[in-house]
């Protein structure tokens, strides 16, 4: 399985066709756009917020660090590849990297409706820390101590 590295400014198109994929059949559900469908990527990469896995990519994360914790802003993978474990090495990638930059707890938000996520979420040590409409969408606030 290929590492987790940083993403380069060619990795561009590839990761935004990734999070187009990987959010379209949550746009229904959730009666709107998940929010990673319209964020600046470009701007994500230049700043050294977006890591993939594979040459291709085949997946990627957002991370931004924050006072005190690593913000998870957006974990997607091609959807060919779903349930072949490059979701979780990513996430187990965030939790090197929150440990790496000395930050000892991990963050995300989820939109309420994306049930599935959140149960994962949970069997992975995120508890719900809150609730509230933001840009329109009801999302669900996590958070994941780090030992």
């Amino acid at each position: 399985m290929a590492e987790v590295r940083p993403a380069a400014a060619a990795d561009r198109a590839r990761v935004e066709e990734i999070v187009q994929a990987a959010y379209a059949p949550w746009a229904e559900i959730i009666g709107t756009r998940p929010m990673p469908m319209d964020d600046d990527y470009a701007a994500l990469i230049g700043a050294g917020h977006v890591f993939v896995t594979g040459p291709g990519p085949d997946g990627l994360i957002v991370l931004v660090p924050e006072d005190g914790v690593l913000l998870v802003d957006n974990v997607a993978v091609d959807p060919e590849l779903h349930g072949t474990g490059v979701g979780g090495r990513l996430l187990a990638f965030a939790e090197t990297r929150a440990r790496a930059l000395g930050l000892p707890r991990l963050r995300l938000i989820t939109n309420e409706r994306m049930t599935g996520n959140i149960a994962r979420y949970q069997r992975l040590g995120y508890r719900e820390t809150g609730r509230e409409v933001l840009k329109g969408r009801n999302v669900v606030h996590m958070a994941k101590p780090l030992a």
